[in-house]
């Protein structure tokens, strides 16, 4: 992967894009990110790339909120099952052709966004029963490691729980900081994740936090429902987009 002007360009106008989004609605960076990149560098990259910006945008709102202790104490088994899974799932991304990989981040995309539009209420899909934890943990894990996205069962696992708005809010950034750090961990040791890649995640650190703020300034401006409404539908556009070209190849 060489590092042109083209190239930059493009991970500080997507991370930029993607930190709007987060500044607006509180989430959406890493699957935005991953949308708009893996159609243009490929998937691996695309995940490398989006691990800097993720921890960093996440550690604040995992550790502030005054929840935290709690949220270790209910959702260890979630968080323990969802960090040790990412390893299987990196050694799938090393082993699978990448083409079908981004078809599966595709569906991935697709459905989180038209349950968004139609409000389908992904809650209702996983499991509530006795070991509704590790289950949903462990493919939360496996998703994250083949595709780099936690969004699906992760967050509507979480939904279903019943959390107050600030400990939902907290436990995502608690998700999502423990599996971006083991998908890290994890590309490392599969030689997924090169210096020139990292140096390049931690640069994006800096767009990220840009669009942010910019995201915060907008939040105040627009109505979040009609925000809302256009990013997910921007999504499922990417979603199909990515579908479609693993498909054709």
């Amino acid at each position: 992967m060489t590092l042109d002007f083209l190239l930059l360009a493009l991970v500080a106008f997507t991370f930029v894009v993607a930190g709007l989004v987060k500044g607006v609605i509180g989430m959406g960076m890493p699957t935005v990110s991953l949308a708009l990149l893996a159609a243009t560098v490929g998937l691996p990259s695309a995940m490398a790339l989006l691990l800097a910006p993720t921890i960093i945008t996440n550690v604040w709102q995992a550790l502030v909120g005054g929840y935290l202790k709690q949220i270790v104490w209910r959702l260890w088994p979630f968080l323990l099952a969802s960090v040790v899974t990412v390893w299987l799932g990196v050694a799938v991304l090393a082993r699978v052709d990448v083409r079908w990989l981004s078809g599966l981040l595709g569906v991935l995309i697709a459905f989180y966004a038209l349950a968004g539009l139609f409000n389908l209420g992904l809650g209702k899909l996983v499991s509530r029963g006795r070991h509704a934890a590790p289950v949903n943990g462990a493919l939360t894990g496996l998703l994250t490691g083949m595709t780099g996205s936690s969004v699906f069962p992760g967050v509507a696992y979480l939904q279903s729980l019943g959390l107050p708005r600030d400990m939902l809010i907290q436990a995502m950034g608690v998700l999502f900081v423990v599996t971006t750090m083991a998908l890290g961990l994890s590309m490392g040791g599969q030689r997924l994740l090169s210096v020139e890649l990292g140096l390049l995640s931690l640069g994006a650190v800096v767009p990220a936090l840009v669009g942010m703020q910019l995201g915060q300034r907008l939040r105040q401006r627009l109505s979040e429902t009609t925000f809302r409404r256009i990013f997910l539908s921007g999504l499922l556009a990417m979603g199909g987009y990515l579908l479609a070209r693993s498909l054709l190849g």
